[in-house]
């Protein structure tokens, strides 16, 4: 039963992704958006949104420190796995569809928009991690850097949306839902914006849906098998949850549109490093640091700043970006389980 509802919970992820890609589009579309907009802030936030509630819930609706630690482990699980999994998964997809590409397998991205939005994801998840190796009593620079990172996505935001719109509707696929506009203009026409505005919400609705019902399928199964609930928080949950930032990016590559495919998991890298770390530095900062217990959690941040660098550093050096170099973001995530795997193996680390 639990494959059933886990087979599922991914189909409606799907369709969630598909009506969100869509939808999204437009949304930007009508609100004069530029494509890195659209796809580092709008798609970003929208499916950074249902993770972030598990560390919101765990750290403030939750008691005791136990909570706490699974709201941490949450908080540095999603930038790991976006600057892992979703990239060798994304690279994967570029691959895989490469022969239908004019340019194989090198992505049509604006490389000056990836770049702008991993620099900002370097200095925003340093400082939130570089703050933990502080004793956990200091309490005062921990709150300093939350509201530093509120400013500096605040500008990231900024930046993005003061940025001009460089597509039209030409570039874009028919609303989804348009025909079920009755008062609304007939396709070809472009869709009314509460239309879109609809099709957005019941799209993030799915993906919501899904995802719950994915992440409790998977540790039901998980346990009938016996793994670990260590395993479980610190590896399988998280691929569950970022469930929706990998399937819009292979829908988007599909189609040929690498800015948004990129944009949508760099920019939630973005807002991973800096909104939700928030949450824990000033409700749990003496749980936001370094400790024994804490470092093969912390661990996993170091792990994504090195994918990171390995994946954008030649981009920025050369202008282009090939699908063949996202997939070593699979191999860091390796390095990853082999260090959970370890820990709970009870060797030292």
């Amino acid at each position: 039963m639990d494959v059933v509802f886990l087979v599922g919970a991914f189909i409606v992820i799907l369709a969630g992704a598909e009506l969100f890609t869509n939808g999204v589009e437009w949304f930007g579309h009508k609100l004069e958006l530029a494509e890195g907009a659209v796809g580092s802030v709008l798609a970003a936030i929208g499916t950074a949104l249902p993770e972030t509630m598990i560390p919101l819930v765990a750290i403030l609706f939750s008691a005791g420190h136990a909570a706490s630690d699974v709201g941490v482990g949450a908080i540095l699980g999603a930038p790991f796995m976006l600057a892992t999994l979703a990239m060798f998964v994304t690279g994967a997809a570029v691959l895989v569809v490469g022969r239908k590409r004019p340019t194989g397998e090198v992505m049509i991205v604006d490389p000056p928009v990836i770049a702008h939005d991993m620099r900002w994801f370097a200095v925003s998840y340093g400082l939130a991690v570089g703050v933990a190796f502080l004793p956990a009593e200091l309490t005062w620079p921990r709150l300093g850097v939350a509201a530093v990172l509120v400013a500096i996505y605040g500008y990231y935001v900024l930046e993005h949306l003061r940025a001009e719109m460089a597509h039209g509707e030409a570039d874009l696929a028919p609303l989804r839902m348009h025909r079920l506009d009755r008062r609304g203009p007939a396709h070809p026409a472009p869709p009314r914006l509460r239309i879109v505005t609809v099709q957005v919400v019941i799209a993030l609705g799915l993906i919501v849906l899904g995802a719950y019902a994915f992440v409790g399928a998977v540790s039901n199964l998980a346990g009938s098998l016996g793994l670990s609930e260590v395993l479980l928080a610190l590896v399988i949950a998280p691929i569950a949850t970022e469930l929706p930032e990998k399937f819009n990016s292979v829908i988007w590559v599909r189609q040929g549109k690498d800015t948004l495919a990129m944009g949508n998991i760099t920019g939630a890298m973005v807002f991973q490093s800096a909104i939700p770390t928030v949450i824990a530095l000033v409700f749990a900062p003496d749980r936001w640091a370094v400790t024994p217990d804490s470092l093969i959690a912390f661990g996993s941040a170091g792990i994504a700043l090195l994918s990171s660098a390995a994946i954008f550093v030649p981009m920025a050096r050369t202008g282009r970006l090939e699908g063949r170099r996202l997939l070593l973001g699979g191999l860091f995530y390796l390095v990853y389980l082999g260090l959970v795997i370890g820990r709970l193996a009870g060797v030292s680390i």
